[in-house]
């Protein structure tokens, strides 16, 4: 916490000297610079929204970068329009270290392969690249956009090669690869630890990931925007906030802290980025902070579990907001008959359920779930399901089982 906090003063202290954009959106807040005095006064600081970055890139970077020197990269733009992120040589160093660090707390060690279960894998189209990238980075992939029998046996083919020890990737992929290995029998693929990211696990796809490889999945939070934000260790008694390169903050829908238990959104300043700052950014992710203490001593707080994004809340008639991972989770486990489920709600009255059936699908399952939507949403809004081989997935490769299209 002092860490943090001797961080978060000199970024006060540089974005005032150093970033136009900054100074005048505090100072059209009324703050001036001696407005930070406390870690609690940051919430006097104005909220920075996706659009708002979207719509001020440029202006965004401090004084004394250029653009064309710094690290570019995007967002995967899940929201349908993507972000154009920048930061400095030294920024992506500290947040690599960070991810390393977490890395280990699920057995792996430093230099060891990896066995990566990702969209759009880099390209490897020179012997020049594939040597330079196995010595510095030994990753294997399985490419999250084409996992099907064929790609996870070539991915078993390579991880018995390059003997990886840690097996990382969207969560959901790594639920579909389990049920692949499983299926085909495939034993070669061993990992001494598993981190699932991108999404939270359902409790059936955790427990079938664990089954099959025989170790504890460990769940990774993090965004483009500003890398890792937390994770868990060996103990699984909640994800470690990255409290040395953020200030993290758990606020309710009227800007107010949120306490222990609270569902609440999630509002991030990267410490870290001068280039191009993201202070009190909400990132548009709901999660439940926790003041309990983690048994393994590492002293970091935590936070209990991401509950889903802004996009990912279902609303009723009466404005009120319904996870949509709660509801796959209550159908999964109460309805037979499904083996997936993506929930897409069009607009206040229309909701389309995408099915991928199970053994026991029936007439009585797709009853079933159309009482149970109706019973939450009203008996007058429409619920319509359809079979569908599989769940498709987003252009990044990340899995999205809840879809809200209502304005709020």
């Amino acid at each position: 916490e002092e860490i943090q906090w001797a961080r978060l003063k000199k970024l006060w202290n540089f974005l005032w000297k150093n970033n136009g954009y900054y100074r005048k959106k505090f100072l059209d807040a009324g703050l001036n610079e001696n407005s930070l005095r406390y870690p609690t006064d940051i919430s006097k600081l104005p909220i920075l929204t996706k659009e708002e970055v979207r719509e001020n890139t440029d202006a965004l970077i401090s004084n004394g970068f250029d653009k064309k020197k710094l690290l570019h990269f995007k967002t995967g733009g899940s929201t349908g329009k993507a972000l154009d992120i920048f930061i400095t040589e030294e920024c992506s160093e500290l947040r690599n270290a960070c991810a390393c660090r977490h890395d280990h707390w699920s057995g792996w060690e430093l230099g060891e392969p990896v066995g990566a279960v990702w969209g759009n894998p880099p390209s490897l189209d020179s012997w020049k690249k594939k040597v330079r990238w196995w010595l510095l980075e030994p990753v294997i992939y399985l490419d999250t956009m084409n996992v099907n029998e064929e790609a996870v046996l070539r991915f078993a083919k390579e991880w018995k090669r390059a003997k990886p020890t840690l097996l990382f990737g969207h969560s959901h992929s790594i639920y579909l690869l389990s049920q692949y290995v499983q299926e085909l029998g495939i034993t070669e693929i061993r990992p001494k630890g598993i981190i699932g990211t991108s999404m939270m696990l359902l409790e059936n796809e955790r427990e079938t990931i664990e089954s099959v490889f025989g170790v504890k999945v460990f769940n990774r939070y993090g965004c483009e925007e500003v890398s890792l934000i937390a994770s868990e260790c060996e103990k699984h008694e909640g994800m470690h906030l990255n409290i040395e390169h953020l200030f993290i903050e758990f606020i309710n829908d009227d800007g107010s802290p949120a306490g222990p238990g609270e569902q609440s959104k999630i509002v991030v300043t990267d410490l870290m980025n001068k280039a191009m700052p993201f202070v009190r950014y909400q990132v548009e992710d709901y999660g439940i902070p926790t003041d309990r203490i983690c048994s393994c001593g590492r002293g970091l707080p935590l936070m209990d579990e991401v509950v889903g994004r802004t996009a990912d809340f279902l609303v009723r008639h009466d404005g009120t907001k319904i996870a949509g991972v709660s509801l796959i989770e209550n159908t999964l486990t109460k309805i037979e008959g499904i083996k997936q489920m993506q929930i897409i709600q069009d607009n206040i009255n229309d909701i389309h359920l995408n099915i991928v059936a199970g053994p026991d699908f029936c007439e009585d399952t797709k009853k079933s779930l159309i009482s149970y939507f109706k019973a939450l949403f009203g008996a007058g809004v429409s619920i319509e399901v359809e079979l569908t081989r599989k769940i498709e997935q987003d252009p990044s490769g990340k899995y999205r089982f809840s879809i809200c299209k209502v304005k709020t």
